[in-house]
């Protein structure tokens, strides 16, 4: 199997070139809840140890149905298939432009979620307008065990985020356990207690919003991925949940730009466009870097072929 890693932010995307199971035709939604159902020990074996790392996100390139994109992808971690990745989508954007296959300018991407466009501006820089993103619930007050009541908003950016602004626990580093054990508390309470997209979708992603003393960030986030682990990156998809969040709350005009730091410290430059359907077109400029290229192998003789299961 091909492969070349990236990191966005710090934050590992492996671009999968060959070597995938066959998923068929049709639309990439359907495609994606084949891969979900029916491969899931390959993409967990492809982002598990000791091929992966934790936080790694897969992308798999797939032919696009809309003639217009370069490419199509699939994106997943080592728990579930992602309808849309934003730090993902920055990785596969670097990634196709150093093999060649784009340059500089607006290319379109087609994903599950719906066709997003990117604009490589140099050979690490990328902006990427997200689908229109929106906020479903304002001020829900979930019963968390071990930790009582948590007020937060559901939104959607490609995937579906659970916000809490401000986090009980300050966004550093050294936090970095309570923050985790604090989010999984709540996604699992999200859960528990139904609370989740219109159509009942679970929340897969949490969000704790902190302030920070840089003047020129707006805020600091931690970012709970469906794995377990923390987003290295500020997350584009929860980044494109927060705008619509602080466009709902009249906290963000149309067109201004900040910046959002991850727990680590890498940055977003964010902003948004009123949407068609009354949420917010996200825009999400970050940096990524290739830093391998590789061919994995899978051994029949290999005691962990299929990745280390704990």
């Amino acid at each position: 199997m091909h492969v070349i890693d990236s990191h966005t932010g710090g934050e590992p995307t492996r671009v999968i070139l060959d070597g995938a199971p066959d998923l068929g035709s049709g639309p990439l939604s359907q495609r994606a809840h084949r891969l979900a159902t029916e491969h899931e020990a390959f993409y967990r074996s492809v982002m598990l140890e000791p091929r992966g790392q934790p936080a790694m996100v897969g992308a798999l390139l797939v032919e696009p149905v809309d003639p217009t994109c370069v490419a199509g992808v699939i994106y997943f971690d080592a728990d579930a298939v992602l309808g849309m990745c934003g730090h993902g989508t920055i990785g596969l954007t670097v990634t196709l432009a150093h093999l060649g296959r784009i340059e500089l300018g607006r290319h379109r991407i087609e994903t599950p979620a719906g066709v997003v466009t990117v604009e490589l501006l140099d050979e690490n820089t990328v902006t990427v307008t997200n689908i229109e993103s929106r906020r479903v619930h304002c001020g829900i007050t979930l019963d968390v065990p071990g930790y009582g009541a948590v007020t937060g908003d559901v939104a959607y950016g490609g995937n579906w985020f659970f916000i809490v602004d401000p986090s009980p626990i300050p966004i550093e580093t050294d936090n970095i356990r309570q923050l985790t054990d604090m989010t999984i508390a709540i996604r699992e309470a999200s859960i528990a207690q139904g609370i989740g997209g219109e159509k009942g979708e679970p929340i897969d992603h949490v969000i704790l919003q902190g302030g920070t003393p840089e003047p020129d960030v707006h805020s600091r986030n931690y970012v709970l991925c469906p794995d377990d682990n923390y987003d290295r990156s500020p997350c584009g998809t929860g980044s494109s949940a927060r705008l619509a969040c602080l466009a709902a709350d009249g906290r963000l005009a149309p067109g201004e730009e900040i910046v959002q730091q991850s727990v680590i410290g890498s940055s977003y430059r964010l902003s948004y466009r009123p949407g068609p359907n009354g949420g917010v077109i996200p825009s999400i400029t970050g940096q990524a870097h290739v830093i391998a290229e590789a061919k994995l192998i899978f051994a029949e003789n290999d005691p962990y072929k299929a990745g280390i299961e704990l």
